[in-house]
C-alpha cells in the first residue's frame, strides 16, 4: 500500500496520516544533532511530510535541529511551529499578542533558517489577549509572506468558535486547524473539539497518540516501568494511584485486542487516531530510529471496524482516563480562585 495523504482542513495542503514531532530534539553539542537528523531523514524518506516543533521545545533548540536537517529539503515539507509559550523570564516573551508574535515569528524563521512557515500554531490559548488582536496579527504576517497559514494548539471547542466568529466578522484570515491531546486513553476530544473541527473545516493534528509512553508497549502489568517520560514524571505512572491502576487494567485489555488483531500495541494506538473522520494526522515523537520504526508501521494502516468496535467496549467515546492531563481545561477548572466567590 502506498501512504494515502489527507488535505489539512480546508487548505488544500496534502499531508500525510502520521507527522513527525520535534519536541525530543534539541542542541546539547554537535554529537546531540545527528541522531535527530537521522530521524527526519528516515521519517521524510518513508512518506511523512509534516514536522512540528515549537519555539519552546529546547529554547529554540528543537526548530534549530529541524533547520539543519531540512537543508536541501526544505520545498518538500509542510514545515508547522508554535508560538506562545514562555520564551524566557522577560514577560512580554510570551502569549499571543500582535508584539510577541511579530518578534517570536522572526525568531523561529533564524533558527529554522528558511523564509517561511506553512503552518504557524498558537500553542495556548491567552486569555490576556483578545482574538481579533492575535488573528490580525496572524493575517498580517500571512500577507507579509512570513507564514502560509495559522493554527491552534489546545484550544477549548468555544474558543475555536470564538475565533472563527471572531476572524469572520473582522474580515480577517481564520484558524485552519487545531492541535490536541486524543489517545486510545484520552478520547474526551470526540465530545467538543473534533465535532466543531469538522464543523468548521479545520484539520487536526494530534499530539500524544501513545498517551506518554502508556501505549508504547513499555508500561505493563508486572514489569518494571521504563520510558523517559516516568523518569521525569512519575506521579503519572505510580500505580499507587487509583487513576493509573485503572489505565493499566485498560493497557492490558487493549493488548489483548491488539494482539488478536495481529498488531502491535503501537499500531493500534496510532491506526485508532487516524481512524477518526475528524482527525488528518497523529504527531509521533520518536526519540530513535528504532522507535521510529516502530510507529511507521502504522502509516499505512487501517482498522477494521470491528478492531475499532473492541476498543469502543473496552474505552467508551468521550472517555478520558487521565482528565486531569487534558491541557485545554479552562482556567477556573484549574485554579480554584476563579471558582469562588471573594
Amino acid at each position: 500500500m502506498a501512504v494515502e495523504y489527507r488535505t489539512l482542513g480546508r487548505t488544500g495542503v496534502q499531508v500525510a496520516p502520521l507527522a513527525l514531532g520535534a519536541m525530543n530534539f534539541t542542541v546539547r553539542g554537535e554529537d546531540s544533532v545527528q541522531e535527530p537528523v537521522r530521524i527526519i531523514h528516515q521519517a521524510l524518506e518513508r512518506g511523512i511530510n509534516l514536522i512540528d516543533t515549537a519555539d519552546v521545545y529546547g529554547q529554540g533548540g528543537s526548530e534549530e535541529v529541524v533547520g539543519r536537517a531540512l537543508k536541501g529539503r526544505r520545498d518538500s515539507v509542510v514545515l508547522a511551529t508554535k508560538a506562545g509559550l514562555p520564551m524566557g523570564e522577560a514577560p512580554q516573551r510570551s502569549g499571543s499578542s500582535r508584539r510577541w508574535l511579530v518578534q517570536a515569528v522572526e525568531e523561529s524563521l533564524r533558527r529554522l533558517g528558511t523564509d517561511w512557515i506553512d503552518l504557524y500554531q498558537v500553542h495556548r490559548f491567552d486569555p490576556q489577549t483578545a482574538h481579533e488582536e492575535t488573528l490580525a496579527a496572524l493575517t498580517d504576517l500571512q500577507h507579509a509572506g512570513k507564514i502560509r497559514y495559522f493554527g491552534t494548539s489546545n484550544y477549548q471547542a468555544y474558543r475555536l468558535v470564538e475565533a472563527q466568529h471572531a476572524a469572520h466578522d473582522r474580515g480577517l484570515s481564520g484558524f485552519v486547524s487545531e492541535q490536541a491531546n486524543y489517545s486510545l486513553l484520552m478520547r474526551g476530544l470526540e465530545r467538543d473539539v473534533l465535532p466543531v473541527a469538522q464543523q468548521y473545516g479545520l484539520g487536526t493534528l494530534i499530539w500524544g497518540p501513545l498517551s506518554g509512553g502508556w501505549l508504547s508497549g513499555a508500561v505493563r502489568a508486572g514489569q518494571p516501568i521504563d520510558t523517559n517520560r516516568a523518569r521525569h514524571f512519575p506521579a503519572w505512572f505510580d500505580l499507587d494511584v487509583p487513576v493509573n491502576q485503572r489505565r493499566l487494567d485498560v493497557v492490558e485489555q487493549l493488548a489483548g485486542v491488539a494482539a488478536g488483531a495481529g498488531l502491535t500495541l503501537i499500531e493500534l494506538a496510532l491506526g485508532f487516531v487516524t481512524a477518526h473522520p475528524g482527525v488528518t494526522a497523529a504527531i509521533i515523537g520518536p526519540r530513535t530510529r528504532e522507535h521510529l520504526e516502530a510507529q511507521l508501521a502504522a502509516l499505512e494502516l487501517r482498522l477494521p471496524d470491528d478492531v475499532l468496535d473492541a476498543v469502543d467496549m473496552i474505552v467508551g467515546p468521550g472517555s478520558d482516563l487521565a482528565p486531569g492531563e487534558r491541557y485545554d481545561l479552562p482556567s477556573d477548572l484549574q485554579n480554584p480562585r476563579l471558582r469562588r466567590r471573594p
